[in-house]
């Protein structure tokens, strides 16, 4: 690898800044509404004002004599047209051993409605203004139905089915472990601590909405779908399922994405009516949602109840570990939404903890609410609650320090590769490092002080610790990338994954200096496009350390190449060829050609590169996060004073990055333990949070700031870079830690029970409440 100025300047482990910004800050960003084509149409949907029901008919008749009005669709228009319902891979079952059950679901509402705010009919007009009217001149008229919003309601005896299919409301179940071992352990403990807690639901609020812009070429009849995307060769590929058109057929196109949390990582039923509305019409149809729409009708995230054990012995070393969890899928959930509650949450359940023996019982159950599906650490992040509460809660039983009994149970580095109770295998960590190293950094020992000046000032102060790892990869580990070097004085990188906000062009930009030794200015990181390339795209925190290690290794290739090109030149043999900062040389001369000049005398004027490479497997970044807060107790007000965090991510490409992903993903973690709560009346199903007056999101003043440190000095063993992922790190680790701080504050006051009962989100209502819950222990 060259070692010149310029990789000190801008390779990996530099805090070279973002070459994204520029653009973005100037408003040359170009995003999905930036586009527009000649004859282009907008599209607006008119939406079930009610949660179940079904459809009796549709009047479109007004709407379509409204000025400017293209066409109207409906879903039975849909299925007319041989529109297939959005596919769901049959790998569940049902508690009766049955295969899952869920309801198909259609682009447009066909028959049934279930819940508010799924689209029933399209309205295409010339102007976004003109659809708007039409859509709301439609009358659809509706046969109410029962309706169930929770999962105590959906489980009830004789509950409204969701489905008539998935009876008792239940789509999947998955069981891991062994119960009757567990039942053992239980049987034997010296203490079993339980806690009842609820992962509340939370919507994703990116500054981007969903977006659609679709067209299709007279003479070809191809189709091209502009979309805010993380997955653009996922979309693609669904909606050729869908519409039943070969991969050709379809280009997918995504430029600047404005967040995506996880939120946009498949394709809508609003981006298939926006495709087959293009292909109908033959021009042009964009749908910009308003923000009610996202409120309303993208997938949200979290929503699980759960009843979770430990079984301990006298010295406080987990025995065994037991969970009962209901999981609030929706209306129609898709494979992702329940993989990721009764799959990847389990995989992390036990997190860095030697807990050898478990039994997870996991249900996904209907209601008439919006899918819920991937949000900002998928699972993981209701996993890692669950057992952070639980430890939290176990040290107050036992009276020892939280950061004791979790030392107690600690997988040590020499059980490193280690494989947990869920089967998977963690390749490099050294957890009592990192526990250690965090504890000093947030000055744990000196807390008593902090706590009695709290005290003097009229507070209740606590303390919260969050030791734990994620799982980071969505095992899809298998990367294609294409470098261009061109005569011109550029490199060209294409990869499949998604810049959305992250700084990754930058970080992929560093790793190819890294290799060619060339001014960052020369890179240019291109992506987003299906006819370039296809891949899984950015989800699972994966991008850097599966495409980032394509990117290295087709980089490497391409100088491999350019070495045997330019011993031709050079007319000397390639083993005496080196290669140094974009020249290459005859070794021990003078003789020498750069990079550039030889990729211009090529005969398409480019050195080009096409690889496909693998990473071994997923990578386990760790963390211990330590927040302090203090409690008004006349109100319930909770404030954030402190949040610090020692962090394992291995090899860090960009620090600044890293930090600004960490802060960014706490931030998001400390809203669900704050405020953030997706909530619809109980018997109506109406939506009673579905703007940004009603639904809590964080804002600058939630924390006064976050100390990060990083800890590289324990690289992954999977990948050639030694990267872990990071983008969702904070968010697992920021809700355990700030709600197991206010726990702590109770606990401290004399509200031991408090302490164990509190729930999500941490308003001062609640927290009031709990304070008024006195216990004597």
């Amino acid at each position: 690898m060259p070692d010149g100025s310029t990789i000190g300047r801008y390779g990996s482990g530099r805090e070279v800044r973002r070459i994204e910004d520029a653009g973005l800050l100037a408003g040359a960003g170009r995003f999905t509404d930036d586009f527009t084509l000649p004859g282009q149409t907008h599209l607006s949907f008119l939406r079930s004002p009610v949660a179940h029901a079904r459809i009796t008919s549709i009047d479109t008749a007004a709407a379509r004599a409204m000025p400017g009005v293209v066409a109207i669709l409906t879903g039975a228009d849909l299925v007319a047209a041989g529109v297939k319902p959005i596919p769901v891979e049959p790998m569940f079952q049902r508690p009766d051993g049955s295969p899952g059950a869920m309801p198909l679901r259609h682009a447009l509402a066909h028959e049934t409605v279930r819940f508010v705010g799924e689209a029933v009919v399209a309205v295409i007009a010339e102007t976004a203004e003109q659809a708007k009217d039409a859509a709301e001149a439609v009358i659809v008229e509706y046969d109410e139905r029962p309706v169930v919003t929770d999962v105590q309601q959906a489980l009830a005896p004789d509950a409204p089915l969701v489905w008539p299919a998935a009876t008792g409301n239940i789509a999947a179940q998955m069981k891991h472990g062994d119960p009757a071992k567990a039942d053992a352990a239980f049987a034997s403990a010296a203490h079993v601590v339980s806690l009842d807690l609820v992962n509340q639901r939370l919507v994703p609020t990116s500054m981007e909405p969903r977006a659609a812009l679709a067209s299709v070429d007279a003479d070809t009849g191809r189709l091209t779908l502009r979309l805010s995307s993380q997955m653009p060769s996922g979309a693609r590929d669904t909606l050729c399922a869908v519409l039943g058109l070969p991969a050709e057929q379809i280009r997918v196109i995504v430029g600047d994405v404005g967040g995506g949390f996880g939120m946009k990582t498949g394709l809508y039923p609003e981006d298939i009516v926006v495709a087959v509305a293009a292909r109908q019409t033959g021009r042009p149809v964009k749908w910009i949602p308003a923000r009610i729409e996202e409120f309303l009708s993208s997938t949200h995230g979290r929503d699980i109840e759960s009843h979770a054990e430990l079984a301990l012995d006298a010295n406080g070393k987990v025995l065994a570990y037991r969970i009962r969890t209901f999981a609030n899928v929706g209306a129609y959930p898709g494979t992702v939404g329940i993989i990721i509650q009764l799959m990847i949450g389990p995989w992390v359940s036990t997190s860095i903890y030697d807990i050898r023996t478990i039994d997870f019982d996991l249900q996904a159950v209907l209601t008439n609410t919006a899918p819920t599906a991937a949000y900002r650490g998928a699972g993981r992040p209701e996993a890692i609650y669950l057992i952070e509460r639980l430890f939290d809660a176990a040290a107050r039983k036992l009276a020892l320090d939280p950061a004791e009994i979790r030392r107690r149970n600690l997988i040590r580095p020499e059980q490193m590769p280690y494989t947990n109770a869920m089967g998977q295998e963690y390749d490099s960590g050294n957890f009592p490092s990192i526990l250690a190293q965090g504890l000093a950094l947030a000055k744990w020992s000196e807390f008593p002080a902090r706590e009695a000046e709290s005290r003097a000032g009229g507070k209740l102060r606590g303390r919260g610790l969050a030791s734990f790892l994620e799982w980071t990869g969505g095992n899809v580990f298998e990367e294609r990338v294409t470098v261009s070097v061109s005569g011109d004085g550029e490199i060209e990188v294409y990869a499949s994954t998604m810049p959305m906000g992250q700084g990754i062009a930058t970080s992929y930009a560093q790793l190819v200096v890294d290799v060619f030794g060339v001014e960052i200015e020369r890179i240019r990181m291109v992506m987003g496009d299906t006819d370039r390339g296809s891949g899984f795209g950015s989800a699972g925190s994966r991008s850097l350390f599966t495409a980032g290690s394509a990117i290295s290794h087709a980089s490497e290739t391409a100088v491999a190449n350019g070495r045997d090109l330019a011993a031709e030149a050079l007319e000397a043999s390639a083993a005496d060829i080196e290669y140094d900062a974009g020249v290459f040389r005859i070794a021990g001369t003078d003789r020498s050609i750069g990079l550039f000049e030889l990729a211009a005398r090529q005969p398409e004027r480019r050195i080009h590169v096409d690889s496909t490479s693998k990473v071994a497997g997923p990578s386990w970044p760790n963390g211990c996060h330590v927040a302090e807060a203090e409690v008004d107790p006349d109100t319930g007000a909770v404030e954030i004073v402190s949040y610090t965090s020692v962090n394992d991510v291995g090899r860090v490409v960009n620090p600044m990055i890293v930090r600004g992903q960490l802060d960014g993903g706490a931030v998001q973690g400390i809203g669900q333990a704050m405020g953030e709560h997706m909530l619809y009346e109980r018997e109506s199903g109406q939506v009673m949070t579905a703007s940004m007056m009603d639904y809590f999101v964080p804002r600058a003043d939630i924390i006064r700031g976050f100390v990060h440190e990083l800890d590289q000095s324990i690289p992954c063993r999977n990948n050639p870079l030694g990267v872990k992922g990071v983008g969702e790190l904070g968010t697992i680790g920021a809700t355990p830690a700030v709600v197991n701080a206010v726990a702590d504050a109770l606990a401290r006051a004399g509200h031991a029970a408090a302490a164990d009962r509190i729930q999500m989100p941490l308003t001062p209502q609640a927290v009031w409440a709990a304070l008024q819950l006195r216990s004597a222990g």
